[in-house]
């Protein structure tokens, strides 16, 4: 995709999107935080559902390593992988604490030190709690990325390498949103609705289907 089909790529997703918004339910940047940790392989309404009742006593660090590691199972379990959820969540409380004053780091570099929390978690909670310039790549921006031709790669790194090439810095964090918005309501990952997708004119993924909307076999 050259500069020209970027640019108009990019304008067409803030038109489609222009109130794109992270779906996670929060009030502090310790609670964005332990539900991204949350939402790996799982829904953002799933992960809703189980911080409105787990946020109620335990939204602080300091609650949340009140409980012990089965408790903590107990209130995540519906998120799937709740025993390394459990343990990277007390883990990073315990970062938090000990290190950082009960207050979540503000910086990529600093959130990255803690346990359980990789790039794309980082990226998340940096750009959304603290307003810093940052692309997180999860499945739908990967995806979405990939099959526009906006960024190509084989992995998350070198997707978000990319897009930080190809967005101007001021868009990234809301490019990161329309990326996601596209691929849930569009860009599907089995059955992309690409006869009515406002990109397709631009979309490396659409011209080598030539159109093609058929389920995509593995």
């Amino acid at each position: 995709m050259n500069t020209k089909a970027k640019t108009a790529t990019l304008a067409e997703l803030k038109n489609l999107y222009p109130d794109a918004k992270p779906a996670l339910k929060y009030s502090t940047p310790y609670e964005l935080l332990v539900a991204v940790v949350l939402s790996a392989q799982c829904t953002d309404e799933r992960v809703n559902k189980v911080t409105a009742v787990l946020f109620e006593k335990y939204s602080t660090p300091e609650a949340m390593l009140t409980l012990t590691q089965k408790e903590l199972e107990s209130y995540i379990f519906s998120c799937g992988f709740y025993r390394m959820k459990a343990e990277h969540i007390l883990s990073a409380s315990k970062d938090i604490v000990e290190r950082f004053a009960g207050q979540v780091p503000n910086t990529i570099e600093a959130l990255m030190t803690l346990a359980g929390v990789g790039k794309k978690t980082a990226n998340v909670v940096y750009s959304v709690a603290f307003g810093g310039d940052a692309i997180a790549v999860d499945t739908h921006v990967f995806r979405v990325s990939n099959r526009l031709g906006l960024a190509k790669g084989k992995t998350p790194e070198e997707v978000e390498k990319g897009l930080n090439k190809a967005i101007p810095k001021s868009d990234w964090s809301k490019a990161h949103h329309w990326l996601i918005y596209h691929g849930r309501k569009v860009c599907h990952s089995q059955r992309p609705n690409c006869g009515s997708c406002t990109l397709n004119v631009f979309c490396d993924f659409y011209k080598h289907n030539n159109g093609n909307t058929e389920p995509i076999k593995k």
